[in-house]
């Protein structure tokens, strides 16, 4: 009920049948193109079907919800190869959106790659996940629902945090739960420190450390004071999200080589030069110098469209 509240608060007293998401609606795809011939590749249709199900009709948080009031998300698992018979290495593509207040635009969440998914999976065997026991009878069994369970609870804590600072906590301390408890064994990946330096024990790391706590001013920045803003008060959106890249210019000053920072920007190259196309030069001179810190990539893109 928490972020049905801050709803109604941003609502006022207008009568609006404008409504902002809670839990999932969720698109899952597998992809197995890769996949030699000699699979049944009806076995990956009924996979899924399962994993739809999953995430739409499990229920994720102790909040009521209504049909219109999911959060949009697709997951596009793409399996690469087959490492044994029923065990499979694949990448997980995670986008989640979010809707702007009185617009049809929707905000990016999440665009994000898993490149360290492996699983096992047998025809019609239960897709089933429970958080207190994560790691199950068998590790490569229970690591598939582990990685989709993780990323629902990111998108939802992420989702929470853009209403209110910290309004997501409760939903990564379940991911990091996951983290803490998630299946060990030959060509499972992405869960420990060790696992390299962008991966799922890092992301949630970054979330829940106090050390970072910025983070979550910046996701409400970001969101609640600069783009849901945005279609009555252009000006002062555009100093919401300013505020909020300031924050991120920061936090990546103090904390080099953050996963956060990255994760943040990535894909936004377009919605930040449609946000700020408008602005002062001065403005737009500002932008640039602090994109040009934390989105090196697309540097020539912000040169070129914010002048």
């Amino acid at each position: 009920m928490y972020r049905k509240i801050l709803f109604i608060a941003f609502l006022c007293s207008s009568i609006m049948s404008i409504s902002y998401a809670q839990e999932l609606q969720a698109n899952v795809t597998v992809v197995a193109s890769r996949i030699p011939s000699s699979v049944d590749k009806k076995i990956f249709t009924t996979l899924q079907t399962q994993l739809n199900n999953f995430l739409n009709n499990r229920k994720w948080s102790n909040d009521s919800y209504k049909p219109n009031e999911k959060i949009v998300c697709n997951f596009l698992l793409n399996l690469e190869s087959v490492i044994e018979t029923n065990v499979y290495k694949a990448s997980l593509t995670i986008q989640a959106a979010r809707p702007i207040y009185n617009s049809s635009y929707q905000a990016a969440l999440i665009n994000f790659m898993d490149a360290d998914v492996a699983f096992k999976y047998v025809e019609y065997q239960p897709v089933e996940f429970n958080e207190n026991r994560v790691q199950g009878t068998d590790a490569m069994t229970a690591n598939l629902t582990a990685v989709f369970a993780y990323y629902a609870y990111m998108i939802l804590g992420m989702d929470y945090d853009s209403f209110a600072p910290k309004g997501g906590q409760s939903f990564f301390q379940k991911a990091q739960n996951i983290v803490n408890n998630a299946p060990e064994g030959k060509n499972i990946s992405g869960w420990r420190v060790f696992d390299g330096l962008r991966n799922r024990y890092f992301l949630v790391e970054n979330f829940i450390n106090s050390r970072y706590n910025t983070i979550h001013d910046i996701l409400y920045s970001y969101y609640r004071t600069g783009l849901d803003k945005m279609y009555d008060t252009e000006k002062e959106a555009r100093a919401g999200v300013l505020q909020a890249l300031t924050q991120l210019e920061t936090l990546n000053k103090e904390n080099a080589n953050l996963m956060f920072v990255q994760f943040f920007v990535q894909n936004k190259a377009q919605e930040f030069i449609g946000i700020f196309k408008n602005a002062s030069i001065e403005e737009k001179q500002r932008v640039k110098d602090i994109l040009s810190k934390v989105d090196v990539a697309n540097i020539s893109k912000y040169n070129e469209q914010l002048r």
